[in-house]
């Protein structure tokens, strides 16, 4: 065969055998999407862990012994309130962000991510404000639980198996909602919206559950997954 041939390919063999550790660092130090670091320390977790925020970061621990059970961070941001249901701990983060960390065929992972329009502003004046923005709302009918983040301009409802935006309530003109005024009253939502021409206090409340705003007489859509509606139908027809 002729050297000169094999004298190239050689070469390019050579090379491409000295760029593969290369391209793998380079696969490593990719940054993850969103900031994400979530850290898992114990193997066996338990089956409801307590959730808090400790410094710039989430914490799921053991509520008997202590031991975390994993930390989630996000580069640059720190976490200012989370909010609980079984299987999932929900997180609101300064950049606005709405953040789900469930257990999957028992893996912690964070299951997504969900920016909310305008909040990060908002809480930059006050971090203390983010205590009522994340709302579980009672799960209405099957296939999972609702959660609603009330900021001054809306409500925002997302189911929790996939956080698929399912209903908005905006506030009324010249109105805004108030995270920090929020009762419950058999599995209804309470919020107040203070407006600023005060032309009835019943005005200034609004009621909501995991189908949307109560009003008499209303027709909701279902917050099912997909596949939980199909069989709900196909039992329906058998």
């Amino acid at each position: 065969m002729d050297r000169n041939r094999l004298a190239p390919a050689a070469v390019a063999a050579a090379l491409a055998l000295l760029a593969l550790p290369l391209v793998t660092a380079a696969q490593h130090v990719r940054p993850a999407p969103y900031g994400d670091r979530l850290t898992v320390l114990a193997a066996a977790a338990p089956a409801r862990p307590a959730v808090r925020v400790r410094g710039a970061a989430v914490e799921a621990y053991d509520p008997r012994s202590g031991a975390r059970s994993w930390t989630y961070r996000r580069e640059g941001r720190r976490p200012l309130a989370v909010r609980t249901a079984p299987g999932h701990a929900f997180a609101l983060w300064s950049d606005g962000m709405v953040t789900d960390t469930a257990r999957v065929l028992s893996v912690d992972a964070v299951r997504w991510h969900r920016a909310v329009p305008g909040l990060a502003a908002w809480l930059a004046e006050r971090p203390g404000r983010a205590a009522g923005v994340l709302q579980q709302l009672t799960p209405a009918v099957r296939g999972g639980g609702m959660l609603a983040v009330v900021t001054p301009e809306r409500i925002a409802a997302y189911r929790a198996a996939d956080g698929d935006l399912r209903w908005t309530l905006p506030a009324r003109r010249e109105c805004a909602f108030d995270p920090g005024r929020i009762a419950r009253v058999a599995g209804v939502l309470i919020v107040a919206q203070p407006c600023r021409d005060r032309d009835a206090w019943t005005q200034e409340l609004v009621a909501v559950d995991a189908l949307g705003r109560v009003t008499p007489g209303r027709t909701p859509l279902g917050n099912e997954l997909p596949t939980a509606s199909r069989v709900r139908a196909h039992g329906q027809r058998a």
